[in-house]
């Protein structure tokens, strides 16, 4: 641990003390995510509760603040917030506790626990986004050039040339329109396995949607179904795609192709998107373990581009790197 990380747990302790008088609060680190965001967990009248090193020079807290309300006020399952310091970017949350989805679903649970996080997903749709950020152009844009500049340009090492430009360009724009076209809803914008909390009798709990906007419909139901953790038989997304398709009153609206379409190129988006923040988390945060999920989440793109005539010129250049 840096002396800088080390002083500020030792001023989230002293900050918990202050709140919490009178109680011998001990910090047990818990596994964190992609962000500079830390957990802790610690006991205090013997409830479990989570606190928050979010240092406000690196995470933006507002957000998350506000899409936590936002979230409770429509009952959804997410961490209470009971205690905040916007100051020191420090919080104390409801304790979800250990049992990701991921580590929960086999052949066996799969159907029941899908069925539950598709339901969230339909209800957490169901919320006005009008207060939430775009899903726009300039964001859809910046998150596939991530693709470009960490995996190609610093993963690969390429030298992109005009004609490899001009062709991610226009595959780029081909999936922005596919995104702008969609209905529009609330998005988590990470919605999958390491951000579902199995809680009592399979109910979900949500965590990590600080980044939550106003955009496609399938966004968070490719990233749920075409898991960067984990891999489904092309059988089984089919029919939770169709289970989200009969429950959700936009997706039920849509055309079962065109549905269908916007689905699998979002998931070009996204998981163009995510090969490159996991090439990023590497390089720049110190993170190589991510670099283990860049062969599943490129298999998607490869899959996926391989159908679509649309695709065939960036299908090609994909099968030039292997």
């Amino acid at each position: 641990m840096n002396n800088i990380s080390d002083n500020r747990r030792q001023q989230l302790l002293h900050w918990l003390v202050d709140i919490y008088s009178g109680q011998n609060i001990t910090l047990a680190p818990v596994s964190g995510d992609a962000s500079f965001r830390r957990y802790f967990r610690f006991h205090c009248n013997d409830t479990s509760l989570i606190a928050v090193d979010a240092p406000p020079t690196k995470e933006d807290n507002q957000p998350f603040v506000a899409v936590t309300e936002l979230l409770l006020q429509h009952r959804v399952m997410v961490p209470k917030i009971f205690h905040a310091s916007m100051q020191h970017g420090f919080f104390v949350l409801q304790d979800f506790g250990d049992q990701l989805l991921l580590d929960a679903l086999n052949e066996n649970t799969a159907d029941t626990l899908y069925k539950h996080a598709l339901q969230s997903l339909v209800n957490m749709q169901s919320i006005d986004p009008q207060s939430l950020p775009a899903y726009d152009s300039e964001l859809l844009q910046r998150e596939m050039h991530l693709f470009s500049d960490w995996y190609l340009g610093k993963h690969l090492d390429i030298d992109i040339d005009d004609n490899t430009r001009t062709m991610l360009a226009s595959t780029y724009q081909l999936l922005e329109d596919n995104a702008l076209q969609q209905p529009q809803v609330f998005v988590h914008r990470d919605y999958h396995s390491r951000n579902l909390m199995l809680l009592e009798n399979n109910t979900l709990g949500i965590i990590d949607f600080q980044d939550a906007v106003h955009g496609p419909v399938t966004y968070d139901l490719v990233s749920l179904l075409r898991d960067c953790y984990i891999a489904w038989p092309l059988e089984k997304i089919d029919q939770w795609v169709e289970e989200f398709r009969s429950s959700s009153p936009e997706a039920r609206a849509c055309d079962k192709n065109l549905f269908r379409r916007w689905f699998d190129l979002m998931g070009v988006q996204r998981h163009l998107k995510a090969t490159g923040i996991f090439c990023r988390l590497n390089y720049r945060d110190g993170k190589p373990a991510y670099l283990n999920d860049i062969p599943r989440t490129l298999e998607y793109v490869t899959q996926i581009s391989a159908t679509y005539d649309e695709l065939h010129a960036f299908h090609s250049f994909l099968q030039q790197l292997k």
